[in-house]
């Protein structure tokens, strides 16, 4: 497979935690990063990636056409539409800035990839709070997305059914899945392909929008709603570079 260049945003976060302890408290603070199996096994297959953290979107994320231009598939995981849309220079400043989302869309239009991935800051997320419905790619995503938490939540795991077996998508991935904890429910678009769904709702969407490909995948591609089962999957790869292959136009 040749190698891509990938951009990557997303999960990452910083927690601050209270201990208590009797009568007693102190606070901590921890930073943590989620995408670690995923984006070693990108490494390891010789693909380029560049890792935009959480907290790096307003300083590194792509502002124009061409410094976007530079990836063959942007990949967006958990992360909400705010960290995109209230850039420094805006949220503290009140000065003008480029609509990073309108950005990516525009560069799908041209013929870049995307792929958008789930979780609790993703498509509309926990409590609203992801709003990629009403940010610039709704309009080049392959699923309409809820106006309300979106979150399914399945602990005792999900059975995913694989409808598009020969997909291009998929590669050579079986279509038997170890099980998911959950997953952000969303509406495909009447162009769009289903190729993988968890009774009535999908998990992996398909579309193709102007010169460019979106792809949705709906569950996490790490924990929580993606268990160890699923990470540690042999096809766990194959799945993963098949989908960025097919996003990028190179399937």
């Amino acid at each position: 497979m040749e190698p891509l260049n990938i951009l990557f945003t997303g999960e990452s976060w910083i927690k601050h935690v209270i201990h208590m302890k009797g009568f007693d408290q102190f606070h901590s603070t921890e930073y943590e990063e989620g995408a670690g199996v995923f984006l070693d096994h990108l490494t390891r297959a010789g693909h380029n990636v560049n890792y935009v953290r959480g907290h790096e979107i307003s300083s590194q994320f792509p502002k124009t056409a061409q410094e976007i231009d530079e990836y063959d598939v942007v990949v967006i995981s958990d992360i909400g539409s705010n960290s995109f849309q209230l850039p420094d220079e805006t949220f503290l400043r009140s000065e003008a800035s480029p609509n990073r989302l309108g950005v990516v869309a525009d560069y799908v239009r041209r013929g870049g990839g995307l792929v958008k991935v789930g979780g609790y800051l993703s498509f509309t997320g926990i409590d609203g709070k992801a709003r990629f419905g009403m940010s610039p790619l709704a309009d080049v995503l392959p699923v309409t997305m809820l106006p309300y938490d979106d979150r399914i939540e399945i602990p005792e795991g999900c059975k995913v059914e694989v409808c598009q077996p020969e997909h291009p998508v998929l590669g050579a991935t079986p279509s038997d899945w170890p099980p998911l904890l959950g997953y952000n429910r969303v509406i495909p678009r009447e162009d769009a392909e289903v190729v993988a769904r968890s009774g009535d709702d999908p998990i992996l969407v398909t579309g193709n929008f102007g010169n460019g490909r979106a792809v949705a995948f709906t569950s996490d591609l790490a924990p929580h709603w993606a268990p160890p089962e699923f990470v540690e999957w042999s096809s766990y790869a194959l799945l993963w570079s098949s989908i960025l292959s097919w996003a990028s136009g190179r399937s």
